[in-house]
């Protein structure tokens, strides 16, 4: 506790660039994706962003039009058995081709590239695609990975690619136990979206299990299930951080630790933080972020934000900073709706934005408080705890 204390202490003494963020959502609600691609993107990817139905020899390609691919990384995900898909880098570095065998039928993909261009300068994008779900069946894409370690905040997410009208059917096909055990609920967010989650966080420690009974459950009339698994997640230690928007301070509470208090810079007047409780779902070393996406013009375009953390599904991210002056760190909001904290180029563990990155784990919690905006929509993202019980218990089908 006390080397923690004393190494962030040491952070913020140093000198250097501070937060005062330039690349992320309003309280409008925009998104703060890699689509529609920029004209500008150095990183060209095959399948598109968002593409569906990608058959099973679909062509997967990255290319670079100069400089060099310096990693990339296709993997299946939302998947009881995640799998990297093999590839190689060409010896010019200007492109990546898969070595392997077809792709699965009914999955989810991710693609992550990072890449220096011909001047030196380092440029990320992270993509997703799925592939064909034969005619007549119905499969739901969940969170969080098999066999991963998540914070006390975690919800377990399914998105079904096609409409469910018997959501009580589906609903029951999936059950989750807990130990120790804990009440879970199920809630629907319109047709395609059902989300489970305890009363309050979990306890740390606790081993969930979720079985998909799915395997020809009918979800509309004629359209039938293909899954049938069990995939397990254990809650790690507690992380809940709370931003306070006003005093652009963030406190970090983990565990039996003292509280850690880290100066950082939220949304402007015009482009204000959401208020309320938001779940880490991403974590990225380096990802690229672009006003031309969001609504924001060519206001900002930024390829190497660093130490990157997704907390809303449209567009709200916790990350590093470095090209912002130092006095504006702590002291005001400048950002496009995100929260901040100082960082260098190319990102560092001796920051603030790299110790607390390096401390973060997909399921914590950020908590945004006196923002002059409204409270995070509970289906953006992993929003749900913003949700009174009794409410959310109503959401679901099996009354």
């Amino acid at each position: 506790m006390r080397r923690a204390r004393t190494a962030l202490a040491a952070v913020l003494a140093g000198a250097g660039l501070i937060a005062g963020l330039s690349g992320c959502t309003g309280g409008g609600g925009l998104g703060l994706g890699d689509k529609p691609r920029s004209p500008r993107d150095a990183i060209r990817i095959l399948p598109d962003d968002g593409a569906k139905d990608i058959k099973a020899d679909g062509r997967i390609e990255v290319k670079v039009p100069d400089g060099r691919l310096e990693r990339v990384k296709v993997l299946r995900v939302e998947d009881a058995d995640p799998q990297e898909v093999e590839g190689r880098i060409s010896p010019d570095g200007l492109s990546w081709q898969p070595v392997g065998g077809p792709l699965l039928l009914a999955a989810k993909y991710t693609v992550d590239a990072v890449a220096l261009d011909g001047r030196g300068r380092r440029s990320a994008r992270h993509t997703s695609f799925t592939t064909y779900v034969p005619e007549h069946r119905f499969i739901g894409y969940f969170k969080p990975e098999n066999r991963s370690t998540v914070g006390t905040g975690m919800i377990v997410s399914f998105d079904f690619n096609r409409e469910v009208t018997h959501r009580a059917a589906v609903e029951r096909a999936i059950e989750i136990s807990s130990e120790p055990p804990v009440e879970v609920t199920g809630h629907w967010f319109g047709k395609q979206r059902l989300d489970f989650r305890p009363r309050d966080y979990w306890k740390p420690g606790t081993r969930v299990s979720v079985a998909m009974r799915l395997r020809d459950v009918q979800a509309s009339p004629g359209v039938y299930g293909v899954q049938q698994k069990s995939v397990d997640f254990t809650v790690g230690r507690s992380q809940v951080s709370t931003v306070d928007a006003e005093a652009h301070t963030m406190v970090v509470r983990r565990g039996q630790e003292a509280p850690v208090s880290v100066p950082v810079s939220a949304g402007e007047p015009k482009n204000k933080t959401y208020n309320g409780k938001m779940v880490v779902t991403e974590l990225y070393d380096v990802t690229r972020m672009n006003g031309q996406t969001v609504g924001f013009g060519g206001e900002y375009d930024i390829p190497d934000v660093p130490h990157a953390m997704r907390l809303t599904t449209s567009g709200t991210f916790l990350h590093g900073n470095y090209w912002a002056a130092s006095r504006t760190f702590g002291s005001a909001n400048t950002s496009h709706g995100c929260v901040g904290l100082r960082d260098v180029k190319g990102g560092s563990s001796a920051t603030p934005a790299g110790w607390f990155f390096d401390r973060t784990l997909v399921g914590d919690v950020v908590e945004v408080i006196n923002s002059h905006d409204r409270k995070v929509a509970p289906d953006n993202g992993l929003g749900g705890w913003n949700m009174e019980w009794n409410r959310w218990k109503a959401g679901s089908a099996l009354g």
